[in-house]
């Protein structure tokens, strides 16, 4: 199900049209539907890369993917993604088969950063708006 379909969609800053596919800005998170096919590597996710840095200069951000189509990303730019994104604090994948679920723990052991794997994409916002919460500080 893509984020159009979602009662969250009322929130959204901005939807952003790139090379790769489309991505949905919210205040804190971003929901990114790429392409059917698309190979994602670290050169070609510049455009992306922009757009994110330009909504969450500094502040901690989650990332969504929702994989309602297929595509790959080259693993050996993982080093890159990791040092690229120091205020991603959460990034959840939406998976819709086995077989993509699979691939989520594959990648699991390339990424740094806070992943988790949802087969709901309600799921999944629940869970990024959670970890983008405030930590409480007790006195």
């Amino acid at each position: 199900m893509s984020i159009t379909d979602f009662p969250i969609y009322e929130n959204l800053l901005y939807k952003k049209t790139i090379n790769l596919g489309i991505l949905y800005f919210f205040e804190t998170y971003l929901v990114a539907e790429f392409n059917e096919g698309v190979n994602i590597n670290y050169e070609n996710f510049n455009e992306a890369e922009a757009a994110i840095k330009k909504q969450y200069p500094d502040a901690n951000f989650g990332f969504i993917s929702n994989r309602i189509h297929s595509y790959s990303i080259v693993i050996t730019d993982a080093t890159k993604f990791n040092n690229a994104f120091n205020n991603l604090s959460a990034y959840a994948t939406v998976t819709y088969s086995s077989f993509a679920s699979k691939v989520f723990e594959m990648e699991n052991h390339f990424f740094k950063f806070n992943r988790k794997n949802f087969s709901e994409l309600s799921d999944a916002i629940d869970w990024v708006e959670d970890a983008l919460k405030p930590v409480a500080k007790s006195n």
